[in-house]
């Protein structure tokens, strides 16, 4: 049957063409987003404020059940973490994101995870329950959510990533790897400093 050859090959290159982006792979050199912004030091990523695009609109459910959104945080520094239960990287940050959560939370930043790749949300309570977490995780098991974000902007193409949306919503920063309190501080404070 060539119609099923067909759509099998078509199953395995979006496949592979996943896993490529989830490991990172799936950048493209070169365009138009590379002039954007400029590539700080460990894998940080910032972005000048003339240059910054708008977050998508990012919602769904939390780990229990509650609707959340990137928009109900208007006019505050949000911190978006994408993370997976498996993911042993995602596990070595965790400490670091929650006391930056902590330090931070009353200086007008917010934090919220998207949890992806997990088909169970047991998985996801227990990982948030074992770390600490304080902060909401919207459940995306799927990645719809990461999805939205815009190709050629600060996107996501790794996990973990973690991305900073300044106080008009748009994509400030980008760090394609395990962050730590450090590289937060150097994340969030020049966008408080922002007027």
């Amino acid at each position: 049957m060539p119609g099923t050859h067909r759509f099998r090959t078509a199953a395995l290159l979006a496949a592979v063409t996943t896993v490529l982006t989830l490991a990172g792979c799936g950048t493209e050199p070169g365009g138009d987003a590379q002039a954007a912004f400029v590539s700080g030091s460990g894998g940080l990523d910032t972005v000048p404020p003339a240059g910054r695009r708008p977050a998508p609109a990012i919602s769904g459910n939390d780990l229990e059940g509650r609707p959340v959104s990137l928009q109900g945080f208007a006019g505050k520094v949000v911190v978006v973490n994408l993370w997976g239960s498996w993911c042993s990287a995602c596990r070595a940050e965790a400490k670091g994101l929650e006391l930056a959560f902590e330090k931070y939370r009353d200086q007008g930043v917010q934090f919220l995870g998207i949890n992806t790749r997990d088909t169970d949300v047991t998985n996801a309570e227990q990982f948030e329950s074992g770390h600490g977490i304080g902060y909401p995780s919207i459940f995306d098991p799927d990645g719809t959510q990461i999805l939205k974000f815009p190709k050629g902007s600060l996107n996501p193409e790794a996990l973990p990533t973690t991305l900073v949306v300044d106080r008009q919503g748009r994509l400030a920063a980008r760090a394609m790897k395990a962050v730590s309190v450090d590289d937060l501080d150097a994340l969030i404070s020049p966008l408080l400093a922002e007027h």
